[in-house]
């Protein structure tokens, strides 16, 4: 391993998922962090050659509650500013557009399950091309303003901010393309329960859903990973 990953993450069983391996086989030494946990005024923003900064349940907005997410969002744009590969999935990419002085807020709607993206001709052209047809895992009840400089990559059908990309190097995902399949996909059922239940999801249909779109949406996702890796700008 010549490179280091320094992941963030909010939930212990939302982690790196499929997209493991292919960093991995990218050279990518992963060094895992709680936020809740990190000292960030200790962490040099710059140092990992790639940050990742993974989902959970709460929002950008939440900083009374969550204090550290203040801190967070100022590593995280310390590292945009100096144009550093950084990738966020869901809170992880409402972090970024929020780190880039865009707005994050509730959408009024909870998008939870697999469906279908609608990519732009931006995201034709770069490595979310391999998800095209293929049914991603939405998990969200928060969206946000497209950043300003950034190019809006992917739609759904309920929330047009799906993915947004600020040159080679900066990617932010809405939706879960990491997600691993039946039976690891159980960990997100247990430990999402009372939200799925609130929303008025049909978990076996989840579940069923999962284990019938999993093994393409791995294929599809980590050569998406893949992609965006070998294309990162030095």
């Amino acid at each position: 391993m010549d490179k280091s990953a320094l992941v963030l993450r909010h939930l212990m069983f939302e982690d790196l998922g499929t997209f493991a391996e292919p960093l991995a086989a990218a050279g990518y030494a992963v060094e895992y962090r709680d936020a809740w946990e990190l000292d960030f005024d200790k962490q040099d923003p710059l140092t990992p050659d790639l940050l990742v900064v993974l989902g959970g349940p709460i929002g950008v907005y939440e900083q009374a509650a969550y204090p550290f997410l203040v801190q967070e969002r100022g590593f995280i744009a310390a590292r945009l500013a100096a144009g550093r590969p950084t990738l966020g999935i869901c809170l992880g990419a409402q972090l970024m557009a929020a780190a880039l002085g865009a707005e994050v807020y509730p959408s009024g709607l909870k998008e939870i399950g697999f469906g279908t993206l609608t990519l732009t001709a931006e995201g034709e052209r770069g490595p979310l091309r391999h998800l095209k047809d293929t049914r991603v895992l939405h998990w969200h009840g928060d969206t946000y303003r497209l950043p300003e400089g950034a190019k809006l990559l992917a739609s759904s059908d309920l929330v047009e901010q799906q993915a947004f990309a600020i040159g080679a190097n900066i990617l932010g995902l809405q939706f879960h393309a990491e997600a691993d399949s039946f039976p690891k996909f159980e960990r997100w059922l247990v430990g999402h329960t009372v939200e799925l239940n609130a929303a008025g999801i049909d978990i076996p249909r989840l579940r069923e859903n999962a284990t019938r779109h999993g093994g393409t949406l791995k294929v599809k996702a980590q050569a998406m990973l893949r992609d965006w890796l070998a294309g990162l700008a030095p």
